[in-house]
């Protein structure tokens, strides 16, 4: 944040930033189009009003944002760093607020037995991963309810919250190993709770 001219950053200019970007780079994301923020270190140009609810709803000034098409485009530009999520383009780099996780795994799709099996997410912005060692599941518990929250890998530190509905169904594909309860996916096993702590 120099003394120089300094440009509010607003949701209009980013998504022009990156669909100027995306059109003259082409598909320089790749596979699935998604930009390469990895490659992108602009400026940090301040805080954004901008807000992602744990449902995967985001909020820009307090309003929920209704367009689809702007969700997706904003999901594809989000960065990790240091604990903080930021909306990046060639040219800035603002901050935005996550309540938990910028995704939501809102279904899946599961094939395979046993070690073989492999879970297939689904994300409420439409990217899909398979469950494994690029994209693991992790769940948290919370200190004083127990309640478990879950989470798979999206890409590169983002992560999904898998939704309470595909939870439960993840639950009856679970099974025990080596003491512990849990699910395999991708030839590994994600431990989920403590098969002692089971009724």
């Amino acid at each position: 944040m120099s003394g120089q001219k300094s440009v509010t950053p607003s949701a209009d200019g980013l998504a022009a930033s990156i669909k100027a970007a995306g059109e003259a780079g082409g598909k320089s994301g790749g596979k699935g189009g998604l930009p390469p923020v990895h490659l992108w270190n602009p400026p940090f140009c301040g805080d954004l009003d901008m807000r992602i609810a744990r449902d995967g709803t985001w909020f820009y000034l307090g309003t929920p944002i209704g367009r689809f098409e702007l969700v997706k485009l904003f999901s594809s530009i989000l960065k990790r760093e240091d604990g903080k999520y930021f909306l990046v383009t060639p040219v800035e780099k603002v901050g935005i607020t996550v309540d938990d996780a910028p995704f939501v795994a809102v279904d899946f799709e599961a094939s395979g037995e046993g070690e073989a099996q492999e879970l297939h997410f689904t994300t409420h912005v439409g990217d899909q991963m398979l469950a494994g060692p690029d994209h693991p599941i992790r769940v948290e518990r919370d200190p004083q309810t127990g309640e478990p929250s879950p989470y798979v890998l999206v890409r590169s530190d983002l992560e999904a919250l898998i939704d309470r509905k595909s939870f439960y169904r993840l639950v009856e594909l679970g099974c025990h190993h080596e003491g512990w309860f849990g699910l395999w996916s991708g030839g590994r096993f994600f431990p989920v709770i403590p098969s002692k702590e089971l009724p």
